[in-house]
């Protein structure tokens, strides 16, 4: 049975491992832990962010279909609640930034905001009740709106979900017609926020909690079987590699809970976390499979999933495109700035 995964401490939360557990691989249940989590989890820069990204690396080590329907509630909560917005009651949340394809256009009337247009990557549109969305409202601006998908102008757009990871959270595109949006926040406001950073670096907490849970099966391994050095050698490699993601983790803890800082300073935080953790993954994954050889990827349905799961749930990060990024920023912020301590 998967334990917590602790940042500072040893081990997260047992009874919150033993909540994610019971709801393992089933959408319907996730959600209703998603509501729960909403108002018992502290939100992110708020003085507390440890335990929420030790909450979340714990539902990323108990089961990555959990942590994938939680986290984009946790987000929208978060996100509400630095607009100074509420949470409608029982309500469960996506959000959806992705672009890609047609613009979704916003249009202000005497009536108020109307979304027009399609939306691409929208996981669990037919399952949630509401949705933070990105749209259009110029040719250079976009806009953060909150929507209800129950509303007749909402379609969810046909498309195979053809994923082995990841498979019970459905991610398709879907279309809107006129369907009324309330503003959140000014154009712009969402990624210019210091907390769009601290919610990347949550995304990534999960892909830990997943990287030590695929750790521990090697771990195992070596308990019940004398290793030979081959396998003490991807072992040790591996502990390395989750002990640096985990340092930087602790890192961005202060500093999202620390002086406010601005939204460049959090961007390349984020990023660079974002890269070590990802770069663990792909680490943990590659060299547990080595080490393990196929039996347990081919006859363990738990261990099977998890891998899949994190395969697809890593590549949110892009890879060389966010390196781009990361030295574009550390090209921004200047061989003297605050950040670039190297």
């Amino acid at each position: 049975m998967a334990d917590g995964v602790g940042l500072r401490a040893r081990s997260g939360s047992s009874d919150l491992a033993e909540r994610a557990r019971a709801c393992a691989g089933d959408v319907s249940s996730s959600l209703v832990l998603a509501k729960a989590l909403g108002t018992e989890l502290p939100l992110p820069g708020g003085g507390d962010t440890l335990t929420l990204w030790e909450s979340l690396a714990t539902l990323g080590a108990v089961d990555l279909t959990v942590a994938r329907v939680v986290e984009p509630h946790l987000d929208a909560v978060a996100i509400l609640a630095q607009a100074g917005l509420s949470v409608p009651c029982g309500s469960t949340w996506g959000v959806y930034a992705a672009e890609g394809g047609p613009r979704l256009h916003a249009t202000k009337s005497v009536d108020g905001w109307t979304l027009s247009g399609t939306k691409p990557w929208c996981s669990l549109a037919d399952r949630v009740s509401h949705a933070l969305v990105t749209a259009w409202v110029d040719d250079s601006r976009r806009g953060l709106f909150s929507v209800e998908l129950a509303h007749p102008g909402v379609r969810p757009l046909e498309g195979a979900w053809a994923s082995r990871g990841l498979a019970e959270v459905r991610s398709t595109g879907i279309e809107l017609e006129a369907v009324p949006a309330s503003p959140v926040g000014e154009p712009g406001w969402y990624l210019d926020r210091p907390g769009f950073a601290w919610g990347g670096i949550g995304v990534a907490a999960i892909w830990f909690g997943g990287a030590v849970a695929v750790g521990r099966r090697l771990r195992a391994a070596a308990l019940q079987r004398e290793p030979d050095q081959v396998a003490l050698a991807h072992l040790g490699a591996v502990d390395v590699a989750l002990t640096r993601a985990r340092a930087v983790l602790i890192d961005a803890v202060g500093v999202a809970d620390g002086p406010a800082v601005g939204r460049d300073v959090a961007a390349l935080l984020a990023l660079r976390v974002r890269h070590v953790v990802a770069d663990t993954v792909e680490e943990v994954l590659s060299r547990t499979a080595r080490a393990l050889g196929p039996a347990p990827l081919a006859l363990e349905e738990e261990h099977a999933r998890r891998v899949a799961d994190l395969m697809l749930y890593v590549r949110q990060h892009h890879a060389e495109r966010d390196s781009v990024a990361l030295g574009r920023a550390i090209m921004t912020d200047g061989a003297e700035g605050e950040w670039s301590w190297w």
